[in-house]
């Protein structure tokens, strides 16, 4: 890596890490992602400062070229990511379906009206064992 391109990326490593910290501290990121996010900040803050690490981790693994490496990478953390996020808002939909539901039984409750009633088309196929 040149002389004039190492201090910009390690300029930017740490206002990437002052970011997240200061999305941590105002509550805007939560724990359990901060946490992968300084990983991902610590690794690109250490790269920028002992570049030589990324060469010799290019060419231990077989990669041409070091950015390649990073780009893989990059791939990586973002399809992990992505995976994690998916989850999460598959388990959020199911928490949003049950309260959705508890609601309207207890709106139900207090109205003395009998409780609503799935239509069969509004029904969930069950789950295949």
């Amino acid at each position: 890596m040149s002389a004039a391109r190492s201090p910009l990326a390690v300029v930017l490593g740490l206002l990437l890490m002052l970011l997240i910290l200061e999305l941590l501290r105002r509550g805007r990121l939560r724990e359990k992602y901060a946490a992968l996010w300084l990983l991902v900040g610590t690794v690109v803050l250490l790269l920028a400062v002992f570049p030589s690490i990324l060469f010799w981790f290019s060419s231990t693994l077989g990669f041409g070229v070091p950015s390649n490496l990073v780009f893989f990478a990059g791939g990586v953390v973002l399809l992990f990511v992505s995976l994690q996020l998916s989850l999460e808002v598959g388990r959020l939909e199911d928490e949003s379906q049950r309260l959705a539901e508890e609601l309207a039984l207890l709106r139900a409750r207090i109205d003395g009206t009998p409780p609503p009633v799935a239509r069969p088309t509004q029904i969930d196929p069950p789950p295949e064992s």
